[in-house]
């Protein structure tokens, strides 16, 4: 299919990031000339939009919007759609009515290697991204064509208070605010009221939150005993709910501790480390408590609120995990690692195929090398450095995804073709 000119570009936006990173990357594509529409599924979505002649409200029930998606694209003839995410009900309906039309669809996600990037694909992200297919062989070749030093990998989120504001802020206004959005339901089980109380409890439990955290670290780091890391996630998560084979995260909490009780030496210990975003949701805690002591382990057993995962990283013998974007900073360093989902990094050549018991009796190492050339070709293809939350993180952001949204190429085949711009990854957002 030819592509249209830049001057005929027409992006329409589903929903994205709370905050305003949508809007600041819609001026920046009408400055290309370029025309931006943008689908408002609540209030949420309409506040932090300012140009009001380009929004459209969605009023409709779920059920009706497929049928509606293929009347916005053709009527405003949207080349390109632009959403965060590629699960949620309304963003798979408009990838499908997009890709059967042949546009290209832009996703953002997250950095795989968070926090100082962010993840830009075509077509889907993380179990639908096109680097599930990839080898790593196909990899090194592409980077025959690239120098590029890959920077070390930041030890903090980047913009973690402003992610957590941000959050509230969305689900005051759907709370408050959605008077014109009364068939709005959210993609997420949970209520609008109770995700705005999470939100602000998050907020306002963050100094005891980091007392209790810096607390457990110290009487691990000074315990002297030898540990492995489970990684956790938010069990609502999209990579979590549709790329992995548990459905709550009991099942995975059940599973590694079981599996650390029969496998690991007597003298070695558990941690379980919290996702940085866990608001209490899903009882993580109890439910690690409840487990070790059925498995007679409870005095080996520690869990660990969010915060900096290379403190603990630093000294661990292995981690597992679902499908965690956190698994690169312990390939990184080398250290043995197990995946249960799908995840864009689960090469044979550094995720262990060990059966669990095995792998915490004595994990086999990655190849550090294959895990560093397989670094290296993300960061100079989908991962883009900033944040969607920080302003600074917002500005380095759209630097350079602009340009990489408006070239013919996705970021993979850039890299292939020789055509990729360089990028100043160590200027990063802090």
């Amino acid at each position: 299919m030819t592509r249209p000119s830049q001057t005929r570009r027409v992006f329409l936006f589903l929903q994205g990031p709370h905050g305003p990173f949508y809007d600041g990357l819609a001026r920046m594509l009408r400055a290309t000339g370029a025309t931006v529409w943008r689908v408002g599924f609540n209030a949420g979505d309409r506040a932090f939009w300012r140009h009001r002649a380009s929004y459209i409200p969605y009023r409709g029930a779920l059920s009706d919007w497929p049928d509606q998606i293929d009347g916005l694209l053709d009527a405003h003839q949207i080349t390109d759609i632009v959403l965060y995410g590629d699960t949620r009900p309304v963003h798979a309906a408009a990838v499908r009515a997009a890709q059967a039309r042949g546009l290209t669809v832009h996703v953002f996600e997250e950095g795989y290697m968070r926090p100082y990037w962010v993840t830009y694909e075509r077509g889907g992200s993380n179990g639908n991204s096109r680097l599930m297919e990839m080898t790593i062989a196909e990899m090194q070749s592409a980077l025959a064509l690239s120098d590029m030093e890959a920077p070390l990998p930041p030890a903090h989120w980047g913009d973690m208070r402003q992610h957590v504001f941000y959050g509230a802020l969305y689900h005051w206004f759907v709370m408050f605010r959605n008077g014109g959005y009364r068939n709005f339901r959210p993609h997420r089980d949970l209520p609008v009221t109770r995700e705005f109380q999470l939100y602000l409890q998050r907020l306002l439990l963050m100094p005891v939150h980091a007392l209790d955290r810096y607390l457990a670290t110290r009487r691990i780091r000074n315990g002297g005993f030898p540990y492995h890391l489970a990684l956790l996630q938010l069990e609502h998560d999209s990579s979590f709910q549709m790329h992995s084979p548990f459905s709550t995260m009991t099942e995975f909490l059940e599973q590694v501790i079981g599996g650390f009780a029969k496998g690991a030496p007597r003298h070695h210990h558990l941690v379980i480390k919290a996702h940085p975003l866990e608001d209490g949701r899903v009882p993580a805690r109890d439910a690690t408590r409840r487990l070790a002591r059925d498995f007679g382990i409870a005095d080996r057993v520690h869990y660990v609120r969010g915060g900096k995962l290379a403190q603990l990283l630093n000294d661990a013998r292995s981690a597992v995990t679902v499908n965690s974007t956190a698994g690169q900073q312990v390939l990184w360093r080398g250290i043995p690692i197990k995946v249960f989902g799908r995840a864009v990094y689960a090469k044979p050549e550094f995720v262990s195929s060990q059966p669990l018991r095995d792998f915490f009796a004595g994990a086999t190492r990655p190849d550090n090398r294959a895990y560093k050339d397989y670094r290296r070709f993300l960061l100079e293809t989908s991962q883009v450095p900033g944040g969607f939350y920080s302003r600074r993180g917002r500005r380095q952001l759209l630097r350079h995804v602009v340009d990489m949204m408006l070239s013919p190429e996705d970021p993979y085949d850039a890299l292939k073709s020789g055509t990729a711009a360089p990028r100043q990854h160590l200027r990063a957002v802090t």
